[in-house]
């Protein structure tokens, strides 16, 4: 990221400014980055919290280190309210973005934020599908294709998430033009971003020959224009948990359950971790705590 854009969004701010202009400059700037409005709302939800924790009057370059650590101290034991380490770690990382935007667009010599710990926190191991109930899954989706009414939609869905490790969101933004069934070795997949900041995570996934048919089906059974999957994020997700019922599954059958289980199948099965990876589109700081689980989960310690 070069500093002309930054100092180009901090340009009518300075140490004299107070608190609240220049949260709204950034809320501007983050969406100029193509941020998510969910990222944008919690950021800014937290920098407005140590707003009104200061006195109104306190401007940008009177705001110390002591100031932070004071405040964060306040959410942990004295608000009233409670703040899990999730929550203060989350917290902790907004007020050093928002600190390290001003200081490097110029407003401010020093980031008061810097020295502030960062508390890391692990989720918990995500819960994955067995080997059996992958075929399982995959055979009860597969008879839906051969009922009276066949209906390709449950297997196409699930098949593509299972090998392809897709996040929620990646899913429901997948356009046809996006799957290239013509290939010598098998059918495509393209994953692309419309931001720039994001483009890290597009990538190509190798599909497996099964799943060509079932989305010939689905696509003469339901049409659709553009979009692969046109329906809400819940109508997906309540189709997924139909399925895991359907499949006499323990578990409540999900996306993030799908994309830990393609990731995890891959990895019992010797694929390189930077392969997975990049299959996954997350970068090598967050493959820190991908790549511990999966070895926590494949029984590795």
């Amino acid at each position: 990221m070069t500093t002309e854009p930054l100092q180009s969004s901090t340009a009518h701010i300075t140490q004299a400014t107070p608190l609240h202009p220049a949260v709204n400059a950034w809320v501007y700037y983050l969406k100029d980055q193509g941020r998510s409005p969910h990222t944008v709302k919690a950021f800014i939800a937290d920098i407005n919290l140590l707003a009104n924790y200061l006195a109104p009057d306190r401007t940008l370059g009177s705001i110390s280190t002591q100031d932070l650590n004071h405040f964060l101290s306040w959410l942990e034991t004295k608000r009233g309210v409670p703040c899990s380490p999730k929550s203060l770690a989350r917290r902790i990382t907004s007020i050093k973005a928002f600190f390290r935007w001003l200081h490097q667009g110029a407003v401010l010599p020093m980031d008061p934020a810097e020295k502030v710990l960062q508390h890391t926190v692990l989720s918990p191991l995500p819960t994955v599908l067995t080997a059996e109930e992958v075929k399982r899954v995959l055979a009860t989706a597969d008879a839906l294709r051969r009922e009276k009414k066949p209906d390709a939609r449950p297997y196409t869905l699930v098949s593509l998430l299972l090998a392809s490790g897709l996040k929620k969101g990646e899913c429901l933004g997948l356009s046809q033009n996006h799957v290239d069934l013509e290939t010598d070795n098998g059918p495509i997949l393209f994953v692309r971003y419309a931001s720039q900041r994001n483009r890290y995570k597009e990538r190509k996934i190798s599909l497996p020959a099964e799943w060509t048919p079932a989305y010939r089906e689905y696509l003469a059974q339901y049409q659709p224009s553009e979009v692969i999957f046109p329906w809400s994020q819940r109508r997906l997700e309540y189709l997924l948990e139909d399925l895991g019922r359907a499949a006499n599954l323990d578990k409540h059958l999900s996306f993030d359950m799908c994309r830990w289980t393609c990731a995890l199948t891959d990895w019992t099965a010797g694929v390189e971790s930077d392969k997975i990876r990049q299959k996954l589109g997350v970068s090598k700081i967050q493959w820190r705590e991908v790549g511990m689980k999966l070895r926590q989960l494949a029984g590795e310690g």
